[in-house]
């Protein structure tokens, strides 16, 4: 059972850089209800169409099997982990963020979250050894390494358990590479890990 979804943005350089955004100088987080996270199990995900672009975010997930205690390790904390994508309506994330309003309307919508079956965490050096990729209608669209990110797997545990708590259910979306763009009805993502293929969606 999901318990709460943390996620963290601009966390790869060239991800920021693309949106025209500082790089943060402290992990930045945001959240999703609960509700918008569902299963990648090649369903058709029904997303808002009203209310301008969508954009795909591949990202890498982590989940937690223990209560965060300060010094642990996420090789001990972590027990499991998918690949989900961040999907974000970005006109109007656009205006929220010129407002100074949360995040929530943009990033919290139902179906906004969904992951890809769990597999066992290997551990955060065997994790490194491995890209993750995106494709979209058949072709690549997106390719992340945790090695290419700002804020370590260590560095964003450590700051999340600190400040505002882990435990088990609780999941982890580490951020999103460079490639993000827009998606429409009918529009097929594939997420893998290496040459394995975690989960595919549908855009209905």
């Amino acid at each position: 059972m999901i318990h709460n979804v943390y996620c963290v943005g601009r966390n790869y350089k060239l991800h920021a850089a693309e949106l025209g955004n500082d790089v943060p100088e402290e992990p930045m987080i945001f959240m999703k209800p609960s509700h918008a996270a569902v299963e990648l199990e090649g369903k058709i995900l029904a997303l808002p169409q009203d209310k301008g672009e969508v954009h795909y975010e591949g990202e890498l997930v982590l989940r937690v099997s223990r209560s965060y205690e300060p010094g642990i390790k996420v090789d001990d904390l972590v027990d499991k982990m998918a690949l989900g994508i961040d999907f974000t309506l970005r006109d109007v994330q656009s205006v929220i963020k010129k407002k100074g309003h949360p995040w929530t309307a943009a990033k919290g919508f139902r179906n906004s979250a969904p992951i890809s079956g769990f597999m066992d965490f290997p551990g955060v050096e065997a994790t490194g050894a491995q890209d993750f990729t995106v494709h979209k209608n058949g072709s690549e669209v997106q390719r992340g390494n945790i090695k290419d990110m700002i804020f370590s797997l260590q560095e964003i545990v450590d700051y999340i358990g600190i400040h505002y708590g882990l435990g088990e259910g609780d999941i982890i979306f580490t951020g999103t590479p460079a490639g993000v763009g827009p998606c429409a009805t009918g529009d097929t993502f594939e997420l893998r890990f290496g040459d394995q293929l975690l989960g595919s969606c549908v855009i209905g």
